[in-house]
């Protein structure tokens, strides 16, 4: 099992804490289900509200531009045709979903890998409380630089609103919480800074 220190929020070490290894111990992560999630979470992200107007909705062209032969020019029969400026467009986009799913077992796998994949990389900080006293975002930023992360991920087991605050105007920082955590999020940070009350949650639902 991995044992790791747990850290306040000024870099100073308090003590340790041991979690499992089928959720931040896995030797060999899954690269492809964390590329399927990673996929998917962008995927579904996407609104899909593009739309485009086809001849039939494009308004007018209801005469038809010159008669069909004698004239020289090629037949036309509306001048709001795709070819046509001011036309329809063919093929053009329109309203759908770009929604992914995953199974439950396959996005149980991705996260435990990720998770650890940031072990294994030093890149998992267990924080011993997670906590601000007033929304201050200079309080916020001394907490990542004690642990030199540029792009952390900070990981709370329920909305704390002086922390989410302060960190707001951080670039790079993001806040959430153990119940939505995802692979994403967790991948794309350089450092994942998680209360040990949040590590221990997350152990506890996807341990099983």
């Amino acid at each position: 099992m991995p044992n790791l220190k747990v850290f306040d929020m000024t870099g100073k070490e308090t003590g340790t804490v041991e979690l499992s290894d089928a959720v931040f111990g896995i030797e060999t992560p899954n690269e492809t289900v964390m590329h399927e999630a990673v996929k998917a979470y962008l995927a579904n992200r996407r609104q899909g509200t593009q739309s485009t107007l086809t001849r039939a909705e494009v308004s007018g062209g209801g005469k038809k531009p010159w008669r069909q032969k004698g004239s020289g020019r090629a037949r036309q029969g509306s001048t709001r045709a795709p070819q046509w400026t001011h036309g329809g467009i063919a093929l053009g986009p329109k309203p759908r979903s770009y929604a992914v799913s995953m199974n439950k077992k396959a996005r149980k796998l991705a996260i435990c890998s990720a998770l650890s994949a940031k072990v294994a990389a030093g890149e998992f900080v267990v924080i011993d409380g997670i906590d601000l006293p007033e929304i201050k975002t200079k309080s916020m930023k001394s907490f990542t630089e004690a642990f030199e992360a540029k792009k952390p991920l900070v990981i709370t087991p329920e909305v704390r609103n002086n922390v989410v605050l302060s960190g707001r105007n951080l670039p790079g920082l993001k806040t959430t919480i153990s119940s939505v955590i995802s692979v994403y999020d967790i991948l794309n940070a350089d450092k994942v800074l998680i209360d040990k009350e949040a590590a221990l949650k997350i152990q506890e639902v996807y341990d099983k």
